[in-house]
């Protein structure tokens, strides 16, 4: 016997795990029963689904959620897991949907700058399979990263201030509801605008909202040639007014990104161009003009922008406007002098998105009271702190200065369609955020 607990009631029932077993391979695809391995959270070891299925199409998705619904399962989707630990891990997981098995480039269309590719093909292979016709998705993320994980995760590298986000290069995208309805928004042309668009709403959205099975992105042609200039500073006014020129400039910055190892230290500011051989050796010239003392080279140097990951610690999000770069700078100083944290700080400054990552044997209300200096000053316009991942100790520590997302923007808007697509609330439910 196995006990599920109704997400919508909260009351708990008792069902036969045969019974559950059966029905769920008869949906299709392959099915077995949980083990440690598959544990989501870090609660007590995580918390280790009764079932794990891998549908093969997006029709056996169906399937699967349909019998997941009659059977009021607690679903969890897992593509290749790298993002699983961002946010507020899930408080129940009575299934698992592994998408191991639909990682295909399904069309390519190259006249029309297109491709449609299933949930779990890795970034890596569909920029192989793109490449050789001298296309790209442009979202410079890291290629064990699957479609489906980086819309989900909301995803993107430095190259976010000239090609946007996943939201952004989505132009079209396949899911399955929590009742196992499916649902398809935009088409396999760019100025298609047919049904609402579902991409935008599932991107970011951690599994909360549906299951994403297919996505359908404009591509962008290959760059002839690229450069990165790269400088140093000692005075952060003089660097953000670098980034500021650089992020603003009619140059056409692909990326500016910022670097700093240690609070107080010394900067790095590097800028990308992309175009004709000729274009960025022109533009890399006033460029470093405007950087002032400047290296340039076809590679990137060795700082240049790593996917964010908090290896164990705590991962924090700053956005804000590039003209308050230097209030967050130095509400970052000040918090971290006044914690006694050596926070290194990186990220796409110039499209106003900096990272800063603690320490796992940073103690957590240290880390926490860190979180809350940020927020207190970085509140309102100046800019929106979120933390992206934590260890435990450092969420529990978190519950009274708002917890992991601090104050969300359009929250009631976010429950309306979080009650839409999943009225049970039974996707990854209590993921994030907190609230929800």
């Amino acid at each position: 016997m196995w006990r599920v607990f109704r997400g919508a009631q909260g009351a708990a029932v008792t069902v036969d795990g045969a019974v559950v077993r059966k029905a769920l391979a008869a949906a299709g695809g392959e099915i077995r029963s949980g083990a440690a391995a598959d544990a989501i959270g870090d609660v007590a070891g995580g918390i280790v689904p009764a079932f794990v299925v891998a549908p093969g199409s997006t029709d056996e998705a169906a399937a699967v959620l349909r019998t997941a619904a009659e059977h009021e399962l607690a679903v969890v989707a897992r593509g290749a897991g790298g993002r699983l630990g961002w946010g507020a891990p899930p408080s129940r997981c009575d299934l698992l949907i592994v998408m191991s098995r639909m990682a295909s480039v399904v069309e390519h269309s190259s006249g029309d700058l297109v491709a449609r590719v299933q949930a779990v093909a890795k970034m890596g292979d569909v920029a192989a399979a793109l490449g050789r016709d001298g296309q790209e998705i442009a979202l410079d993320v890291p290629a064990e990263s699957t479609v489906g994980g980086v819309v989900a995760s909301g995803l993107a590298g430095p190259r976010r201030l000239r090609y946007g986000t996943p939201r952004d290069l989505l132009i079209g995208i396949t899911i399955v509801r929590a009742d196992g309805t499916v649902a398809r928004s935009g088409g396999k042309v760019v100025k298609n605008v047919a049904g609402y668009d579902l991409g935008k709403l599932l991107a970011g959205s951690a599994g909360t909202l549906a299951l994403i099975t297919e996505a359908t992105f404009r591509l962008h042609p290959l760059p002839a040639a690229r450069a990165y200039l790269t400088a140093e500073y000692v005075s952060a006014r003089i660097a953000c007014d670098a980034v500021a020129a650089a992020a603003n400039s009619p140059l056409v910055a692909s990326a500016v990104e910022l670097s700093r190892p240690e609070p107080g230290g010394l900067i790095r500011i590097g800028v990308l161009l992309e175009g004709s051989e000729e274009g960025v050796a022109a533009r890399a010239i006033r460029m470093a003009g405007l950087l002032g003392p400047a290296e340039t080279s076809p590679e990137p140097p060795p700082w240049w922008h790593g996917a964010p990951d908090a290896e164990g610690g705590t991962l924090i999000r700053v956005s804000c406007w590039v003209s308050a770069l230097p209030t967050v700078l130095a509400a970052v100083d000040a918090a971290a002098r006044d914690a006694g944290v050596p926070a290194a700080m990186a990220g796409p400054a110039g499209a106003g998105v900096l990272y800063l990552r603690i320490d796992p044997d940073v103690a957590a209300g240290t880390a926490a009271g860190l979180v809350r200096a940020l927020r207190a000053a970085l509140s309102g316009p100046r800019g929106g702190v979120v933390v992206l991942a934590a260890p435990r100790a450092v969420r529990d520590a978190l519950a009274t200065c708002g917890g992991m997302a601090g104050a969300v923007p359009g929250l009631a808007l976010m429950r309306a369609v979080k009650d839409q697509f999943d009225p049970g609330h039974r996707m990854a439910p209590g993921r994030f955020p907190d609230a929800m």
